[in-house]
């Protein structure tokens, strides 16, 4: 039988599909069959109009990609091949193996908190979400094929007994709060990038106390476990990147600890598929594998030429360093938060009565989780996603920065009236533009205070030159220009906190989140990472174009952005390092000379009160 007539019989074998991708419980797991189900539970809905649309569309950024790599010569691939040579030395010397990070991942989070508020459900197949989408599967039923972020009925179709459990949050963040208070025994500075993920820098942990990597794993799986009742899966490694892929090992309640040795390290990624890898996602994987025969880690340095020749700086950056495993060492600062939200997937659904009540529960939620911040916020976002799939964003820049339930849900409501009819299977509010607190400022935005007029300046200020300003301002404007948080947390599927402009990223877990003009492009919070959607579908960083309908490769795609600036982060604090060192040498005499420059062009504060107060 050709592989045509093969194709038109087993049709589901062209339908890709994340659920088959390899999750922890899920090694035994006949993807077939479950890309089968999927294929017959799902053809002919909006859904599977919508998978076929997305999967059109990679084929073409595939074919593209590949008929930019034929227009390559010999003399082109022999000078990519310098430039990547060259990237990878400087990479190599960027290596630090002083540094030793733990990623700890809860095992199957939302089930075992369920299961260990109702033990009967031990041992069985459970599916914390609904028949619409499930939020988390216990081990028991993932090995069915059931899986976070797959829809209830498909499911059910994969195992009959599989048993549902509404979601609760407020029971979920309990149990998150928990394990934090021991995380922060170990590193007060510990990054959770959601309610069941965290990174740990233990370097002082292992060092002062003088614990192997293996024995400070065990002791805070110990430590969560006398808290909370529940078992978590860890890895330590060198960097952040690493330890991640380590902790998703040994699962679930295991631990897999890589030495802080460069030869440990390049024989472990050698063989890594890139997939493991954070922000590598389906999109990413298919255009490496398609395109270049990249499959696994070491791939990226055998096709470093075509890595180069075929990507952007800051993307074969990070593609080389994932090949030689150099990750993330430096705990990113923390920031001001950009941006909060919170959305609600469900069965699809006209009617306006139920709509609005879903909305008030959604600005209810909002609300609670700004004020639990002290936040007041002035943008306001609805996002909508129809039961064909489409997803539509609206917002709306309030006279004052607000935080109630009543106020957010008179504005939000006033949104959603505009777009109805509509029938909805997903609602969602964002908040953003907080009052700054420490500038103390006032509940008007409008009300300017003596500190904004200063530092907006004049018009003369457009004349300074970065020459003209003090060495004391120097380290302020590098850590401006260059620096941002890492806003860590986000919270699975469903309910999120994010940064602005906010895109809906993370990561599979924002449960159904999505796209519109200004969605999909988080990036941690940084504004130098800050993804937009130009047109509704063009990546403001690097051209790649994306519809509205790739909610899952939006999201993706803003972590791959995420990881490009973390490794673009570590370059960065090695240079501010060096600056803060030339600053501490340098002399009191050299920084007053420095900051008389240009003689009347610079007037400290102080001598413009003088100067005011002899005109009075």
């Amino acid at each position: 039988m050709d592989s045509k007539s093969e194709g038109e019989d087993r049709p589901w074998q062209s339908y890709h599909t994340a659920y088959t991708n390899a999750k922890a419980g899920m090694e035994g797991v006949d993807k077939e069959k479950v890309q089968k189900v999927v294929y017959e539970m799902s053809k002919g809905s909006k859904y599977f109009e919508n998978e076929q649309r997305k999967e059109a569309y990679i084929k073409q950024k595939i074919e593209n990609l590949g008929q930019q790599r034929a227009k390559l010569t010999d003399k082109d691939i022999a000078h990519f091949q310098k430039i990547a040579e060259k990237k990878i030395v400087e990479l190599e010397a960027s290596r630090d193996l002083t540094k030793t990070w733990l990623h700890t991942d809860m095992d199957a989070f939302y089930a075992a908190v369920e299961i260990l508020d109702n033990p009967s459900l031990k041992g069985k197949p459970l599916a914390v979400g609904g028949m619409s989408m499930i939020c988390t599967a216990s081990y028991e039923a993932r090995k069915f094929g059931v899986r976070a972020a797959m829809p209830g009925f498909i499911a059910r179709k994969l195992c009959p007994d599989l048993i549902f459990v509404p979601t609760n949050f407020d029971k979920y963040t309990h149990f998150s709060e928990l394990t934090r208070k021991v995380f922060g025994r170990y590193d007060p500075n510990f990054i959770a990038t959601s309610l069941d993920e965290a990174y740990l820098n233990v370097t002082e942990v292992w060092s002062e106390r003088g614990l192997s990597g293996e024995e400070v794993a065990a002791e805070l799986r110990g430590a969560i476990y006398d808290e909370t009742g529940l078992t978590c899966s860890v890895g330590v490694a060198p960097n952040r990147m690493l330890a991640k892929v380590c902790s998703d090992i040994n699962k679930p309640n295991g631990q897999f600890i890589l030495p802080n040795d460069r030869g440990a390290v390049m024989t472990f990624i050698s063989s890594l598929p890139i997939r493991k890898i954070g922000g590598i996602g389906k999109v990413t994987e298919y255009l490496l594998r398609d395109v270049l025969g990249i499959t696994t880690c070491d791939d990226m340095l055998k096709n470093s030429a075509l890595v180069c020749a075929l990507f952007s700086d800051l993307s074969s950056d990070f593609f080389l360093s994932v090949g030689l495993g150099i990750g993330g060492t430096h705990t990113p600062e923390n920031r001001m938060r950009k941006s909060i939200s919170t959305e609600r997937t469900f069965t699809a659904t006209s009617d306006t009565i139920l709509l609005f009540q879903k909305l008030a529960d959604i600005a209810e939620t909002l609300s609670s989780d700004m004020q639990k911040e002290n936040l007041w916020g002035r943008n306001l976002t609805l996002k909508l996603k129809t039961s064909s799939f489409e997803v539509r964003t609206r917002a709306v820049s309030l006279q004052k920065y607000i935080s109630s339930k009543e106020e957010i849900l008179t504005h939000a409501t006033n949104l959603l009236k505009a777009e109805l009819p509509l029938s909805l299977r997903l609602m969602g509010l964002r908040m953003s533009q907080f009052r700054d607190e420490d500038k103390h400022c006032s509940v008007d935005p409008t009300q300017k205070t003596l500190s904004e007029f200063i530092l907006s300046g004049s018009s003369h200020s457009k004349e300074y030159d970065s020459r003209d300003i003090s060495s004391e301002n120097s380290d302020f404007l590098l850590e401006d220009k260059n620096l941002s948080e890492l806003d860590g947390t986000r919270e699975k599927e469903h309910r999120c906190l994010i940064s602005e402009p906010e895109s809906s990223s993370k990561r599979e877990e924002l449960g159904d989140s999505s796209s519109g003009k200004d969605t999909n492009g988080t990036c941690g919070g940084n504004a130098n990472c800050e993804i937009q959607w130009v047109d509704g579908y063009i990546c403001s960083k690097c051209g790649i174009e994306l519809p509205s309908g790739f909610e899952e490769e939006r999201r993706e795609h803003a972590d791959y952005h995420l990881a490009q600036f973390l490794q673009q982060e570590e370059k960065t604090h090695v240079a501010r390092d060096k600056v803060y060192h030339k600053l501490e040498h340098s002399s009191p005499k050299s920084k007053r000379q420095k900051a008389s420059l240009h003689g009347g062009k610079f007037i400290p504060i102080d001598a413009f009160f003088t100067k005011g107060k002899k005109n009075l």
